[in-house]
């Protein structure tokens, strides 16, 4: 028969004559789920590893998470705040600005009074401030916003407010003395020579101490600084002579107003005070000496340019330069004269 007279929905199985051991053998062992696959149909079979799984019991302590898989942090970003190296950075930059501005604002007022004192005809003596109407004038100008650079102004002041508390602190070892004279006849001595420091040291202090720290600091002059060492070094130990108080100096120190305290009480108390104030000036001096030789070092000032100052001042000073002149004149006559 022939094969187009064969049945094609027959099984070809029925009239295959030869069957191969082989092919069936492997086709017995083959999945059945190979033979249901039909690659045309929308439904897929559920393989057999699948249908295990999902017929697997679910132990008791498995859950099902449903949520989508976004990450979230686990904490929330610190809010923005200032850190204190930046709100001190910020402040310092404030104080500096401020600090300029205070600095270019006295720079123009010093501008505008010297110009209001050069059209005035210069500036005019104004300390010790005395009244118009008597004899003696002022024999200083002396204005520490004017003539200080502004980062001095302040030292300045303090020494000013030191000279002074200097010139009090006389003035009751004066009222001290004369209370010791009063119940002791034998201070005379000392009452008296409380009276000569006082006419003394007041004057001489302010010239010989301040006004060379004064000028000093106005033009930084080193020969100035030097002159003021060397004298608030000798004024610093008369501080400590007068805050010991040795009797016959006319000091009302320690040793004065315990020796006055034996007397009466309460002239001991005075003296005990004015001896506390002379302590005072002792301690307070010794710490402007430091800050200012501390100032001075940071200036440039040196000994050196002090020796070139006082060089140039003495040459320039026209006295000097007379005496010089009359002292060459006078040589070169008498060697004329002894030619002749």
């Amino acid at each position: 028969m022939s094969d187009f007279d064969s049945n094609p929905f027959a099984d070809p199985e029925f009239n295959n004559p030869f069957p191969d051991p082989s092919v069936t053998q492997v086709r017995q062992a083959a999945s059945p789920g190979l033979e249901e696959y039909n690659p045309f149909t929308d439904a897929k079979p559920v393989s057999t590893f699948a249908a295990n799984l999902v017929a697997a019991p679910k132990t008791a302590g498995s859950t099902v998470n449903t949520q989508p898989a976004i990450m979230k942090p686990t904490e929330e970003p610190p809010a923005y705040s200032q850190t204190q190296e930046q709100s001190r950075g910020a402040a310092e930059l404030l104080r500096r600005q401020e600090e300029l501005e205070r600095k270019a604002a006295e720079l123009d007022r010093r501008e505008r009074e010297m110009q209001s004192l050069s059209a005035s005809g210069g500036r005019k003596n104004n300390w010790p401030p005395l009244p118009e109407n008597f004899p003696v004038g002022p024999c200083f100008y002396h204005d520490i916003t004017v003539d200080i650079p502004v980062e001095f102004q302040k030292t300045v002041k303090i020494m000013y407010y030191l000279w002074m508390f200097h010139t009090g602190t006389l003035l009751a070892n004066m009222v001290g003395c004369m209370a010791w004279f009063i119940v002791d006849a034998s201070r005379g001595v000392d009452f008296g020579l409380s009276i000569l420091w006082l006419m003394l040291f007041t004057p001489c202090s302010f010239v010989c101490w301040y006004r060379p720290l004064y000028g000093a600091f106005r033009s930084d002059s080193s020969f100035r600084f030097f002159v003021f060492f060397f004298v608030y070094i000798c004024q610093f130990g008369i501080y400590v002579l007068q805050s010991i108080g040795i009797r016959g100096w006319g000091a009302s120190g320690w040793i004065s107003a315990l020796t006055g305290l034996n007397q009466s009480i309460p002239v001991g108390i005075i003296m005990i005070l004015i001896a506390a104030l002379f302590t005072s000036l002792a301690v307070m001096s010794l710490i402007m000496f430091k800050k200012v030789h501390a100032m001075y070092r940071t200036t440039g000032a040196s000994f050196e340019r002090a020796q070139q100052e006082f060089a140039t001042g003495v040459m320039s000073n026209k006295t000097v330069q007379a005496a010089a002149a009359n002292a060459a004149s006078k040589a070169a006559q008498g060697t004329f004269k002894e030619q002749i």
